[in-house]
């Protein structure tokens, strides 16, 4: 019985028949290299909790604006950190 491979798949497959991987020599190596790549990202994803100082105007303005989304104001805040961080909002100091 042949099973149905998508597109990805089945790029592997034929890349596989081909030969175009090769065995790694220094398996153990590479396995604790992506255990500890694995730990590390996991460790990354963590939340923390913080105290923050908000001006109360902001902190009416932002629970609003979250309300009016649907979603909880601590996430608001958290997305535009994370937004900030990736480069994708400017700030003007």
């Amino acid at each position: 019985m042949k099973i149905a491979l998508d597109k990805y798949e089945q790029e592997i497959e034929d890349a596989l028949e081909k030969g175009k991987f090769e065995s790694v020599s220094d398996l153990e190596d590479t396995r604790q290299l992506f255990k500890e790549a694995v730990k590390n990202y996991r460790q990354l994803q963590e939340t923390k909790s913080i105290t923050l100082r908000v001006n109360k105007e902001d902190l009416i303005k932002i629970k609003a604006k979250a309300k009016r989304n649907r979603i909880a104001y601590q996430t608001l805040i958290n997305l535009l950190i994370s937004q900030y961080v990736k480069g994708e909002k400017k700030v003007t100091l």
